[in-house]
């Protein structure tokens, strides 16, 4: 990986060394770098304050999602919204993205193999069995009474 250099910004963009990645479905991806408007581009210390609100809205909803894990709500895509705010102005945000694409992209590819889908099929069934299993002897042994309630 090597920097490349904006003369007009001042920026600096990380590319890799065969060229632009492509994306799973065949297209390129977008380049990487800032997506601000030109005109807040051409202007440094209006750019610098435009990176400055981004970080501050990103952080507040990755914050959000982070705190939202343990709690009632979608953490995880929260986490993932607030990195793609990120991703619109920082490079190692549109990395990061770029890699987590590729590897839910694999995962997906991986789940819908025969082999795998057969295997997770038995798994799901052979849960299911002990489970009804496991509430037929506790019904068995203690018929339909709330656990808290037996008085053995």
């Amino acid at each position: 990986m090597h920097a490349e250099s904006d003369e007009r910004t001042g920026e600096s963009a990380v590319s890799g060394e065969h060229g632009p990645e492509k994306s799973g479905t065949g297209g390129e991806e977008a380049p990487l770098g800032s997506r601000a408007p030109e005109f807040i581009k051409a202007r440094r210390t209006l750019h610098l304050s435009w990176q400055v609100g981004v970080f501050v809205v990103g952080l507040a909803v990755v914050g959000t999602g982070i705190v939202m894990l343990p709690l009632p709500g979608p953490g995880w895509l929260v986490i993932f919204g607030g990195m793609a705010i990120w991703a619109t102005e920082f490079v190692w945000a549109q990395l990061v993205l770029r890699w987590t694409k590729r590897k839910v992209t694999e995962a997906a590819q991986r789940a819908l193999d025969p082999k795998v889908r057969r295997r997770n099929i038995v798994l799901t069934t052979v849960g299911l069995v002990i489970v009804a299993v496991l509430c037929a002897v506790y019904l068995w042994k203690f018929g339909f009474v709330m656990p808290w309630k037996i008085d053995e």
